[in-house]
């Protein structure tokens, strides 16, 4: 059983093919990363698996269900999570409210008890606080619980959106750029907690430009370029292929 299966997907924006005939498998508890130049389709790839965008043609397939045509909240909910390129924290609201409103995806609450404030939702609400806090303890932002999520360096804001994707219990994570914007340790240490997310069970797909991150952390490597596949393959045969050097290096034939 492949753990996901992309067969065949294909969006265009008007006349411009942005994912043309793209299939790939990812293997359970594994990191895959989608690599290319700028506007080879990364993001696109991804806003098609996620349910962000709709596909012309083709199909998603995790755990042997199929997901394609289903609405972002649905693929949610069955186990994929997912950051953004652009941080897309809640203003005014701390770490920890940020964090603890991607765990509210499995709230079993409604709106009218909530509102009500009835007694069995407090046990729940104290559940989803209690994880919340379990999770930045395991990514090293615990102690910023109660500032504000906006107010924090880039580079933690970064965290608290990978803890707020965490709290929703996925099975797979797609990161799209975790990297961007950061320093040379600040990349080393997001290297190190994707690591260890993938450690915990969580299989990771991530789109990212940082190659030394992506060749130290990758277990499999697809590369676009145009919108279609060029490679897929271990790190080592990327890096030796020479379709993937002439489109990073500008190397032609002669």
């Amino acid at each position: 059983m492949e753990f996901l299966k992309v067969n065949n997907l294909c969006r265009s924006f008007g006349g411009l093919k942005a994912v043309n005939d793209v299939s790939f498998t990812l293997k359970e508890n594994t990191i895959k990363a989608i690599i290319g130049p700028n506007g080879a389709g990364k993001t696109t790839l991804f806003n098609l698996i996620s349910g962000f965008t709709p596909l012309n043609q083709g199909e998603v397939f995790f755990n042997d269900n199929p997901i394609h045509g289903l609405q972002p909240y649905q693929i949610a909910a069955n186990g994929i999570s997912r950051t953004f390129q652009n941080l897309k924290l809640f203003p005014g609201m701390t770490v920890l409210e940020n964090v603890m409103i991607g765990r509210h995806t499995h709230s079993k609450s409604e709106f009218l008890s909530g509102m009500l404030n009835l007694p069995w939702t407090w046990a729940e609400e104290k559940k989803i606080k209690k994880d919340s806090l379990e999770i930045m303890d395991y990514l090293g932002i615990a102690d910023h619980a109660g500032t504000d999520a906006t107010s924090l360096a880039y580079g933690q804001q970064r965290i608290v959106e990978l803890a707020r994707a965490m709290a929703c219990e996925p099975k797979l994570l797609l990161l799209d750029e975790p990297a961007a914007g950061l320093n040379m340790r600040e990349t080393a240490d997001m290297a190190k907690l994707i690591t260890r997310i993938r450690d915990r069970g969580i299989t990771v797909l991530l789109v990212e430009h940082d190659m030394s991150l992506v060749m130290n952390i990758s277990d499999e490597i697809l590369v676009l370029c145009y919108g279609e596949k060029i490679a897929d393959d271990a790190p080592l045969a990327v890096q030796q292929n020479d379709e993937v050097i002439r489109v990073y290096l500008g190397e032609d034939d002669a």
